[in-house]
C-alpha cells in the first residue's frame, strides 16, 4: 500500500480491538518513513458510515449507561473500558479526518496520522490495563456520541475541527485530572499513570483541532471566536460544562479570551 487515503480507509474498517490498532500503528510507522503519500488522483472520499466495529460493545443511549464509582474493581474496569472506548473511537475519528477533507496542507496529514498513532497506543495501553483486572474490551456497554459528532460534520471540515477536537476531546481535558487524583487516592498507580501520558498528549490533540479550525477560519475570512460559538449552537448545545481546565485548554490553543466566552455559555 503506497497511498495514504487508501491506508486510512483500511483503518477506518478494521472491525476487531486487535486488528484496528494493530494496523494504525503499522500505518502510522509507513507514513513515518515516507511510504504513504497522498494521491491527488484519489476517487472522491464515500459517504459517512459507521467504520469497522467489533460485535461488543453493545452501544447504547448515554443515560442507559450505569454509574459505578471507582471504590471496586468492577467499578473501575468499567471506567477504564469507557476510556478505552473513546480511544478506539479516536482512533476513527483521526482516520476519517484523514481520508475524508482532501487537497489539505502535507502538515494537516501529518498531525492527524500522529494523533491516529497516539490513540491506538492509548487504547492498547487501557486495554492491557483492562485485562488485568479480569475484563477484556466489550465487557461493558457503551455509546455512540463521538462518531455521531463524526457523521454529523462529516461535509465541514471547519465545523468537523471545531466540534470534535475543540469541544468532545476537549472535555478530556477537563475531567481527566479529577479522575487521576480518585485512582492514586485508590491506590491505583497503574491506571492513573496511563491517564497522565492520555491528558499530555491529549493537549497536543486538541491543539491541532484548534490550529486546522483557525486554518479553516482564516481561509473562509471568518471570525474564529464568534463561528465557534455559532458551531456549538448548531451542533452541540449544552455539552459544555464545568469547571474548564484552564491550563491544558490554554496550552491546547485557546484563549483567554475564547476561555471566558465559553465559560459564560457553560453550565
Amino acid at each position: 500500500m503506497k497511498d495514504l487515503i487508501s491506508a486510512a480507509r483500511a483503518c477506518l474498517d478494521a472491525a476487531t480491538p486487535d486488528d484496528k490498532p494493530a494496523l494504525t500503528l503499522a500505518m502510522a510507522a509507513a507514513f513515518a518513513r515516507g511510504e504513504l503519500v497522498v494521491d491527488g488522483d484519489a476517487p472522491p472520499p464515500e459517504p459517512i458510515r459507521m467504520p469497522g466495529r467489533p460485535d461488543r460493545p453493545r452501544l447504547v443511549h448515554p443515560r442507559d449507561l450505569p454509574r459505578r464509582g471507582f471504590g471496586t474493581d468492577e467499578g473501575r474496569a468499567a471506567f477504564i473500558h469507557a476510556v478505552a472506548h473513546i480511544e478506539f473511537n479516536a482512533m476513527d475519528l483521526a482516520w476519517d479526518a484523514v481520508y475524508r477533507f482532501r487537497d489539505m496542507p502535507a502538515a494537516f496529514y501529518a498531525d492527524w496520522v500522529a494523533v491516529a498513532n497516539d490513540e491506538a497506543r492509548h487504547f492498547n495501553l487501557l486495554r492491557a490495563r483492562l485485562r488485568e483486572l479480569g475484563h477484556d474490551y466489550g465487557d461493558f456497554d457503551a455509546h455512540n456520541g463521538l462518531w455521531e459528532m463524526a457523521e454529523k460534520t462529516a461535509h465541514d471540515g471547519m465545523a468537523r475541527m471545531a466540534l470534535v477536537p475543540r469541544v468532545l476531546e476537549a472535555r478530556g481535558l477537563d475531567v481527566t485530572p479529577g479522575m487521576i487524583v480518585k485512582l492514586r487516592a485508590l491506590g491505583d498507580e497503574a491506571t492513573a499513570g496511563i491517564l497522565e501520558i492520555i491528558l499530555r498528549e491529549e493537549v497536543g490533540h486538541v491543539a491541532a483541532g484548534s490550529r486546522w479550525y483557525r486554518w479553516h477560519c482564516e481561509r473562509a475570512g471568518i471570525e474564529p471566536r464568534a463561528r465557534f460559538r455559532e458551531l456549538l449552537r448548531e451542533y452541540a448545545s449544552g455539552v459544555l460544562h464545568k469547571p474548564f481546565n484552564a491550563e491544558a485548554r490554554l496550552q491546547a490553543g485557546f484563549d483567554p479570551e475564547e476561555l471566558e466566552s465559553l465559560l459564560a455559555e457553560a453550565d
